[in-house]
């Protein structure tokens, strides 16, 4: 069963118009719907048109789905001591942040970073630098900056939610950042969500680190990696190491019934795959309420 107006739904493809991702996403039964804000793969992008942001608040509009959020470039590397790379990464996330606006959107994701060998607490200072200028460079806007947790793997930032709020502590601009919480990752970098110890664990250090009302979006990934293995690689719900314990718990936690809920999940076969999973939570939100 679908349903457009509830909080749990996709990433889907802005291929051919940003305004079709939203059309994808009711097809699908879509509640939400995150998006990319031009090719991931690219620095490059034309600048967003009038016709393209009529055409997407129309959509917004017409298929009701109540939220709407992006995730920003997998080019950016917010913690790069390389001061060209950093440059280049703050002025393309800017462009990202004023494309969202422009699109009326919550908030855009983005992972920290890596510090690429020169250490934690150098990658920590960039990452917070960027988001200062970049926060600075849209004085004003309402969309916000959602640091996602990462698998902790290589050198990246922000495996702990202890290192998410060292970085939203140290900013200038505090009140426009928050998390976007991603199950996967939680479990590759050592957070046990499978048990309620390990469940309650994890929340509570989010609570009290980073606070619940900074929470912007989930991401619902299951894992094809075990716990701790610092690998980022997403499995259909259910079918991975972190089971469906973990997104019962989740999907019945009343503290975050409003958060909205994502799958990155594998696409293939489209749109079976995306059906399948939504059906998935659903059903298992509905379990615990039948009791």
């Amino acid at each position: 069963m679908t349903n457009r107006t509830d909080e749990i739904g996709a990433h889907m493809s802005i291929a051919g118009g940003l305004h079709l991702a939203l059309e994808r996403g009711l097809q699908v039964g879509c509640g939400a719907v995150q998006i990319f804000l031009k090719n991931q793969r690219q620095w490059a992008a034309k600048p967003l048109g009038a016709e393209e942001i009529r055409m997407f608040r129309a959509a917004r509009r017409r298929t009701g789905i109540r939220h709407c959020f992006a995730h920003s470039s997998y080019l950016l590397n917010l913690a790069s001591p390389d001061p060209s790379a950093w440059a280049q990464a703050v002025s393309a996330f800017t462009d990202e942040l004023e494309r969202a606006e422009a699109l009326e959107l919550s908030c855009v994701v983005i992972h920290p970073g890596s510090h690429m060998g020169a250490g934690l607490d150098v990658g920590l200072r960039r990452v917070t630098a960027a988001l200062d200028e970049t926060l600075g460079r849209t004085a004003g806007y309402r969309v916000k900056v959602a640091l996602e947790n990462t698998a902790g793997g290589g050198n990246t930032v922000g495996r702990t939610f202890g290192e998410l709020a060292a970085l939203i502590a140290r900013a200038a601009r505090p009140e426009r950042l928050g998390v976007c919480v991603d199950t996967c990752h939680l479990f590759a970098a050592g957070y046990d969500l499978r048990t309620e110890t390990g469940y309650r664990r994890a929340i509570t250090e989010c609570e009290t680190m980073v606070g619940r009302g900074r929470i912007l979006a989930f991401h619902l990934n299951d894992a094809r990696a075990g716990l701790g293995s610092g690998l980022d690689r997403h499995e259909h719900i259910g079918r991975g190491f972190l089971g469906l314990r973990a997104f019962r718990r989740l999907m019945n936690d009343r503290r975050f019934a409003r958060v909205p809920k994502v799958l990155e999940t594998p696409k293939e076969p489209e749109p079976t795959a995306d059906l399948r999973n939504l059906a998935t939570l659903r059903k298992l939100r509905r379990a615990r309420a039948a009791r």
